[in-house]
């Protein structure tokens, strides 16, 4: 809930504004000021939409994330399933909002909409390959797709230097697997520079221009939801999952997470949007070619090692 007014306020620290501070102390409240205003709009439906998929949409984009939370160590036991294809199960079911977004924009009957479902589906295409093959680069030096396991894999200790012990998390064992993750998942999650299905600019707001009331919210809570299960992935993949010192495991998770957060809201700030078809040359030429190289790369090195 704090993640829109963590957004405001820092967007609004970037382009010199005071943002929200009157409703509640530091302006806390506009949440549930927002959220009231919000659902007592009314939802207007607008002729000749596909009505099944326009109204099935903010479901499937909201829902999408939330499953992909069920099986997320967060640390003081806080795990709802560990399947042995956890991380195969999370980049599945959050893949699933790409289907939602392209149901909106389609069943608008609005081409500012359409646009930008299709822009979504290729964006989605360009980086949630790279997004697999780094992830899965993780996999060959953890040896499972069990979240739990990749966990407890980073516990130990990779480098003491004096007093000072850096953990064995794979964020420091691949930097550059971890740098390529952090950028498709930006991608992932639709942050600058790559909010191209919005783009208020060119497209007004892309799959979610005929949408209002309690539609809408399903549709903003989704897109927060997934900006928080991407620094989840994140955190279990590469940050050590909850572990850390003194505090409790669930309460690094969070700062992890938030620090995520805080990253995807600085690159909203402070990185201009690159054109569509940028975006897709990037992906496909850029993002493509170095995970696949990454991953070849840590095959080899696991092979050599382990041998």
């Amino acid at each position: 809930l704090a993640g829109p007014w963590a957004k405001r306020k820092i967007t609004a620290a970037f382009t010199d504004r005071i943002a929200v501070n009157r409703i509640g102390p530091f302006g806390l409240l506009i949440i549930v000021a927002d959220a009231v205003r919000l659902l007592s709009k009314e939802l207007i439906v607008p002729e000749e939409v596909d009505r099944p998929a326009w109204d099935l949409a903010p479901l499937v984009i909201a829902s999408s994330a939330l499953l992909g939370f069920a099986v997320i160590p967060m640390g003081s036991g806080l795990q709802l399933a560990d399947p042995e294809i956890g991380l195969a199960y999370v980049f599945a079911v959050a893949s699933i909002a790409s289907l939602g977004l392209l149901m909106a924009g389609y069943a608008s009957n609005n081409k500012f909409s359409f646009l930008g479902g299709l822009r979504a589906v290729a964006q989605n295409l360009a980086y949630e390959i790279p997004l697999v093959l780094t992830g899965a680069s993780v996999v060959l030096f953890a040896g499972t797709l069990r979240l739990s396991t990749i966990v407890e894999m980073q516990a130990e200790t990779l480098l003491t230097l004096g007093p000072v012990a850096i953990p064995s998390w794979y964020a420091f064992v691949n930097p550059f697997a971890f740098v390529l993750f952090m950028i498709a998942n930006l991608a992932e999650v639709g942050r600058n520079p790559f909010d191209i299905p919005e783009a208020p600019t060119e497209i007004v707001a892309g799959y979610q221009t005929e949408y209002s009331s309690v539609y809408f919210v399903l549709i903003y809570l989704g897109e927060f939801i997934h900006i928080f299960l991407g620094g989840a992935i994140i955190t279990t993949l590469f940050l050590g999952g909850p572990a850390g010192p003194v505090l409790p495991g669930i309460v690094w998770f969070m700062i992890k997470i938030w620090a995520v957060f805080l990253f995807t809201q600085w690159a909203r700030s402070a990185v201009p949007r690159v054109r569509i078809d940028q975006l897709i040359q990037v992906g496909w030429k850029g993002m493509l070619v170095l995970s696949l190289a990454n991953l070849v790369l840590t095959a080899i090195i696991v092979g050599v090692t382990s041998a």
